[in-house]
This record gives structure tokens, C-alpha cells and sequence, in this order.
């Protein structure tokens, strides 16, 4: 998983970003993963999106009053991507206010652990739901489940 530390922060997370009125999420995730990451749709095949949106709520000590629409909150769509180009497509460095400034590559469940805690429960979610495209055994185990 392509894992990014925000621009002058201790805290990382996947590239995302918002919708403009005239793109379908799939053309934004594909937009901000140049802008923030400098991956072009050839370096990357979209394996999956979430089946909806996936939500979350800042906590009330991250609200920016001061700031114009108020952020409370994101509503989010998520895409599975598989990288298919070369490490040195990855560039943050495009824009004058880079959003990331170091990136790595990680195991599939490490960002559960490592996201800020009110994301948590998001990543958990799209990531449970992405894993049997992935991983044929996680497959076998929910199946376990639902037969029991």
C-alpha cells in the first residue's frame, strides 16, 4: 500500500480529495493521485471502488472555525489501485505546497493502525471491504462465518 506523510506533519495516510462539480469520484481519485502523488492513470488499474460512501466526523478540538465552508466532516469514496508503473513515477514534488513530503510502501493493514484515531473506523471499513478482492483466504473466512 502506497502509504504518504503529510506535508510538515508527523501523520500519514492515502492520497484523496474532494469531488469538482464536473467529475465523477473515479475521475477525481485519478486527479488527486496526480496532483498529490504524481501517478498518471497508466501507472495505475483500478481493481475496486466502495460499494458506497464511507463517512467520518472531525472531532470538535480539529474544527477550524475561522475557515470558509466550515470542514465538520468527509464523505468519502474509495478506490483500489494497483501500482503498475516504476517507484521513480511517484513524485511529490509537482506543486509549490506539496500535500505529502515522504511516501512508503507498507503492508495492507498497517494504515489501520497508523491513522489518526478518527479515521479509524473508515479505513477499517473499506479495507474489510477490498480485502477478498485481494486476498482468497479472507474470502474463505467471512464465508466460514456466514455458514456457522
Amino acid at each position: 500500500m502506497l502509504w504518504a506523510q503529510r506535508a510538515q506533519h508527523d501523520s500519514w495516510q492515502f492520497p484523496q480529495g474532494g469531488i469538482k462539480s464536473h467529475e465523477t469520484p473515479e475521475q477525481a481519485a485519478y486527479r488527486e493521485l496526480t496532483e498529490e502523488v504524481g501517478l498518471l492513470p497508466e501507472h495505475v488499474e483500478l481493481i475496486a471502488s466502495t460499494r458506497g460512501w464511507l463517512r467520518y466526523r472531525l472531532p470538535k478540538r480539529y474544527l477550524r472555525y475561522g475557515n470558509k465552508p466550515l470542514c465538520i466532516g468527509q464523505k468519502q469514496r474509495w478506490f483500489l489501485m494497483r501500482f503498475t508503473g516504476k517507484e521513480e513515477d511517484v513524485k511529490l514534488n509537482l506543486h509549490e505546497k506539496p500535500e505529502f513530503d515522504d511516501w512508503r510502501w507498507v503492508d495492507y493493514w498497517t494504515p489501520v493502525d497508523e491513522i489518526v484515531f478518527f479515521k479509524r473506523r473508515v479505513y477499517e471499513k473499506a479495507l474489510h471491504e477490498f480485502a477478498p478482492l485481494l486476498f482468497p483466504e479472507y474470502r474463505r473466512k467471512l464465508s466460514n462465518k456466514k455458514n456457522r
